[in-house]
């Protein structure tokens, strides 16, 4: 009689130990980066010699200044979320839609808006603790957008990967810490 309970435990651990061994392990690699992933970091990537503070208020000024109302802000963490809302209509689009019209008499919905969002991210780099004047600051920032036709469905959501974009954004962010700097 005391030979049951043993055995009702050497059953569980068995049944549990099966579905253990069935549980799909995650490859290895799959938790590495690209070299796409790594070289797009890079894109969207700064380092400032100033306090994140500065940073974060001259990155929202900049964001303004190219059209993007500021969505969220928190300034402990360093994060900014902003969008602005552009016209997606493509002349190409447009001219297909009304040829297939014209032959088959089917209406199709053409690309009409497009949400653009922003995200940015700083991250104070400590260079020497005793000494609180030498600031470096990381900014990251992504860029996304996500397209809606004339019936109102998504028709793409995708990152920005476009160097030109992420240089202009950090060369206007540079004249503007610049100007900051020296009160002009």
């Amino acid at each position: 009689m005391k030979r049951h309970p043993y055995i009702l435990i050497g059953i569980l651990f068995f049944i549990w130990s099966q579905i253990l061994s069935c549980v799909p392990k995650i490859p290895k690699e799959a938790l590495q980066l690209s070299k796409e992933n790594l070289q797009n970091r890079q894109i969207q990537t700064r380092h400032f010699d100033i306090d994140e503070k500065t940073l974060l208020t001259a990155s929202v000024t900049v964001l303004q200044d190219l059209g993007f109302a500021i969505d969220e802000i928190e300034t402990d963490l360093g994060v900014i979320a902003c969008s602005k809302t552009r016209d997606a209509t493509s002349p190409g689009q447009v001219v297909g839609a009304i040829v297939l019209a014209l032959f088959t008499g089917v209406v199709t919905p053409i690309d009409k808006d497009q949400l653009i969002r922003a995200s940015l991210v700083t991250h104070p780099i400590i260079i020497d603790k005793n000494d609180k004047s030498k600031c470096r600051t990381a900014a990251r920032i992504t860029f996304q957008r996500i397209v809606k036709n004339t019936e109102g469905q998504v028709t793409r959501r995708e990152c920005i990967i476009e160097p030109e974009i992420y240089r202009e954004f950090f060369d206007k962010l540079s004249q503007s810490l610049f100007l900051e700097a020296h009160k002009i």
